[in-house]
């Protein structure tokens, strides 16, 4: 009995130990937005504008890329309401010399680059047979090798500087396949990959990387989703789903806790309960997971032929009887964050 108390006393004095170990750390590492140059991909709307507004009001000099003319006007002139001072620049991320030309410009102005905020995404939900090698090739360059470009070149800006912070924005489906998201998973596992592997090699030069895996957000992105099969299903059990309020969480509190964890220097991020739990059950339970995972594509919509192959936005997948109560949130959260 007292070798057990001892035990369960020393596991105890470890667990404290290490807690304490960890808030020193990160209270070492914690740094202030203010002067600082962050760049964010994908910047323009959704989890990525409310990120630049945060920030922006703390102080940070804001660089965005985004592919859409319109979007970045639109998402500079909110930011400069709040005082930010912004820069904009129009950038294909899956494209390295739009990458390369991009920090240059950043570097002519500010000569610096603090932070990189990988957050450009693209969602494209259906059932594997409308999936085509093209639509893979999209999601990869988007969320991997876009990534993997900016990465590239501000490392040795950061090198150089011996300080840096990196944040992969990837996703629990990055860490948990969903049915009729293939694409979307594949490239969000291979972003975690990447941010992961970097990881260990760039901390003895100051640059810390967090990978994050947020769960279901209400950015209100759904509407620029794309969507192929039977569209109106398709964007139907996507959007619901993606607004419940207690399954998802608002765009704010996932940024919030996003730019806290870069403030930190801490090495992972997974936002929601939910998300958090199916990782552990993932891990812990692959094969049950996998049959529970099983079970919820067979309840999804089915293939839809010729015609299934044709992508639609969520914008032009809505169906009179999509709109609810739930979806509302959803509805207000793409008018807050310039979705629309």
């Amino acid at each position: 009995m007292r070798q057990q108390q001892k035990l369960a006393l020393g596991l105890a004095a470890g667990f404290g130990a290490a807690l304490v170990a960890r808030r020193l750390a990160r209270a070492r590492h914690t740094i202030s937005f203010e002067g600082r140059v962050v760049v964010i991909s994908g910047g323009s709307r959704g989890l990525g504008l409310v990120m630049a507004r945060m920030v922006a009001e703390e102080g940070a000099r804001v660089v965005l890329l985004a592919r859409d003319p319109g979007e970045l006007a639109r998402a500079a002139e909110d930011l400069q309401a709040r005082g930010g001072e912004v820069m904009t620049i129009r950038c294909d991320i899956r494209r390295r010399a739009d990458v390369r030309a991009a920090i240059d410009a950043v570097i002519d102005r500010w000569h610096a680059v603090d932070v990189l905020i990988n957050d450009a995404g693209i969602i494209q939900v259906g059932p594997l047979e409308h999936m085509e090698h093209e639509d893979f090739e999209n999601a990869m360059a988007t969320h991997f090798w876009g990534p993997l470009h900016l990465m590239l070149e501000v490392t040795p800006i950061m090198r150089h500087r011996g300080f840096g912070r990196i944040v992969n924005v990837s996703s629990i489906g990055g860490r948990v396949a969903v049915p009729h998201l293939a694409p979307y998973c594949a490239s969000k596992f291979a972003l975690i990959g990447l941010s992961d592997a970097i990881r260990a090699e760039l901390d003895q030069f100051g640059i810390r990387v967090t990978t994050v895996a947020p769960g279901l957000m209400r950015t209100g992105s759904t509407v620029n989703a794309q969507f192929k099969g039977r569209h109106e299903a398709e964007y139907a059990w996507f959007k619901t789903l993606s607004s419940i309020p207690g399954l998802t969480i608002a765009a704010e509190r996932a940024a919030r806790k996003i730019l806290d964890a870069c403030r930190h220097g801490d090495p992972e991020l997974t936002i929601t309960p939910q998300a958090k739990a199916a990782a552990v059950a993932n891990v812990a339970l692959p094969a049950t997971v996998a049959r529970a995972i099983a079970l919820v594509a067979r309840a999804l919509p089915s293939a839809n032929g010729a015609q299934g192959n044709a992508i639609k936005k969520g914008r032009d997948s809505e169906a009179g009887w999509t709109p609810s109560l739930v979806t509302k949130l959803t509805d207000r959260a793409a008018v807050a964050n310039n979705e629309m």
